[in-house]
């Protein structure tokens, strides 16, 4: 007897979840516009301030407020439901990106203003990067969740294939202030697509204040053993991957006297490499081998960026961020899919916000830590950035259950 038609594991099932497919557009356009801003962005100050630590701060900037405000954030996506509040950051971004643009193009962009932009935007993006995520498992169901961050994770592959050669190719031929304005017409753009989404209702326990909420949800995260194994693990990996983003084009630029062109085709590569390698792992079943499958790449990152310091030519730094695309798939649907199945439904909002901004938060801290590292030496950023990595793939084996579902907080 054949499964019913409910149970079907394949892609084509997932496409036919209503809701999902928009979403998915949304969210590509957002993140290639997100990946095209961050190069661009760095490219920009390279050129025009010549300070790798200023574009250290600026990354540093554009993302770390968030964390600050994230669990707001997610009682918030509980509290009033999440379509509505990922458009109002999408649009925030777009305001944001070409302000930075065309105050750049007439020349009336000091250092201390542009910090200032890129620290305010940064404030409400945990509502989309949050909300996009928290919509997957409420949309879709449960047995098609492997194939669903798979769909999600590729979704980052596609933006780092496309995001960083754009960004690369517009910044050669137009200059940096033509690409930031780029990325933000796609933000709007994102908006659009999403605007006539049917917003999911969803059961969540609220006290009533939105602080209180906001408290829980950090507490929550704190007390759950898997969110916070994954806190730990992940935050300490993406400290390397902070620094590997800003000493990579200063390499590229300074050492191997190429362009920025280069610099986006290089961190496209790693795009390449993923979307085959995400879409052939998000048909396994992950339950019960995630601790493996988040640790164990870690070291096969390590070695890469290991690679890429004795790289005699550009031929070996292709070859490195390569096998980093490659290793990206297993760590990001074994993370997505743990997360998903160890959190409350209920807390999905708050509990997400908090998980994701506190694992996000290496990337920015890795940036701003790579403007002077980068000054001492760049061979010696990337040694750290390896070391950082490899400690982080011991963690999800000691620090992570290997059992268990979704946990009620004690409070409800």
């Amino acid at each position: 007897m054949s499964a019913p038609v409910a149970q079907e594991r394949s892609y084509r099932a997932l496409l036919g979840v209503p809701g999902f497919p928009r979403v998915v557009v949304s969210s590509l356009l957002t993140r290639t516009a997100g990946q095209m801003g961050a190069i661009a962005l760095v490219l920009f100050v390279l050129g025009r301030y010549h300070s790798p630590v200023l574009a250290g701060w600026v990354i540093f900037l554009s993302i770390f407020p968030g964390t600050l405000v994230s669990p707001i954030a997610g009682a918030l996506l509980d509290r009033h439901g999440r379509k509505r509040l990922i458009i109002f950051d999408y649009l925030i971004a777009a305001v944001a990106l070409v302000l930075i643009g065309v105050l750049g193009l007439l020349d009336r962009l000091p250092a201390p203003l542009l910090l200032l932009i890129a620290g305010l935007q940064a404030l409400t993006a945990p509502l989309s990067t949050t909300g996009v995520r928290t919509l997957f498992p409420i949309l879709v169901p449960r047995h098609l969740w492997e194939r669903a961050n798979a769909v999600d994770s590729n979704g980052y592959v596609v933006a780092s294939i496309f995001g960083p050669a754009l960004a690369g190719a517009i910044v050669a031929l137009g200059g940096g202030e033509l690409a930031i304005i780029t990325t933000g017409v796609m933000s709007g753009l994102a908006a659009l697509v999403l605007l006539p989404l049917r917003d999911p209702e969803t059961n969540t326990d609220s006290t009533g204040s939105l602080l209180r909420d906001a408290w829980l949800g950090l507490v929550y995260v704190v007390r759950n053993p898997t969110l916070r194994g994954l806190a730990l693990a992940i935050s300490i990996a993406n400290l390397g991957n902070g620094m590997v983003f800003v000493a990579l084009p200063v390499l590229v630029l300074s050492h191997f006297q190429q362009g920025p062109a280069t610099v986006g085709l290089l961190f496209a590569v790693m795009g390449v490499a993923g979307f085959v390698s995400v879409t052939l792992v998000g048909r396994m079943r992950t339950e019960g081998r995630e601790r493996q499958m988040l640790g164990w790449p870690q070291f096969g990152f390590a070695a890469a960026m290991l690679l890429v310091v004795f790289a005699p030519n550009l031929f070996w730094v292709v070859a490195a961020l390569f096998v980093m695309g490659v290793l990206v798939a297993p760590v990001d649907i074994a993370l997505f899919t743990l997360r998903q199945r160890r959190t409350d439904p209920a807390w999905l909002g708050r509990a997400f916000a908090v998980s994701m901004s506190l694992n996000f938060s290496g990337i920015p801290i890795g940036s701003a830590l790579a403007g002077p590292l980068v000054g001492w030496s760049i061979a010696g950023t990337f040694l750290v950035a390896a070391a950082l990595t490899a400690l982080s793939g011991v963690i999800p084996l000691l620090a992570i259950p290997a059992t268990g579902d979704y946990e009620r907080p004690a409070s409800a």
